[in-house]
């Protein structure tokens, strides 16, 4: 069997859109029985809420949509993930850039845009720690979705099933 395809979610604080986004990979992975050819993490920019687990409200939307045997402690991205990882999704453009400026020259890393896969043309997935209630959780959620499903289409001959 091939080696595996590895996807890093990467966002602020690795407390909201980048759990929800590596959740949704494992599950979509999962259902398309594609679990032996990715494998999917995620981690912050900054260091906020390393050592945590994700937003009470992150969960909770997953729990939601069935989602419910997810577990995950916020970490920092390193400098080894650039060498580890073939993709590497940012939530938005400012997160993009910043990894960007923090790819080694001699990585591989792919480091794209998770939004530039959503059919439905939404680029940023907006951070929702701050809302007040928990509709941007629920959106990112769905962007992230729609996302992953094009990404694993697209790419579905990246992986020799």
């Amino acid at each position: 069997m091939s080696q595996k395809k590895k996807v890093l979610m990467v966002c602020l604080g690795n407390s909201c859109r980048s759990p929800i986004a590596e959740a949704v990979f494992w599950e979509e992975t999962k259902k398309l029985n594609l679990l032996d050819y990715w494998e999917a993490d995620s981690a912050a920019l900054l260091q906020y809420h390393v050592g945590n687990c994700p937003e009470p409200r992150a969960m909770s939307t997953l729990e939601k949509r069935g989602i419910v045997d997810y577990t995950h402690i916020a970490r920092q991205i390193t400098k080894e993930d650039f060498y580890k990882f073939d993709w590497i999704f940012g939530m938005d453009g400012g997160i993009v850039y910043d990894l960007c400026q923090m790819q080694p020259k001699d990585s591989q890393a792919k480091i794209e845009l998770l939004g530039k896969y959503d059919p439905n043309g939404e680029l940023n997935i907006r951070d929702p720690l701050f809302d007040s209630n928990s509709i941007g959780f629920e959106k990112a959620f769905e962007q992230a979705t729609r996302s992953i499903k094009i990404f694993l289409k697209q790419h579905k001959n990246t992986v020799s099933t």
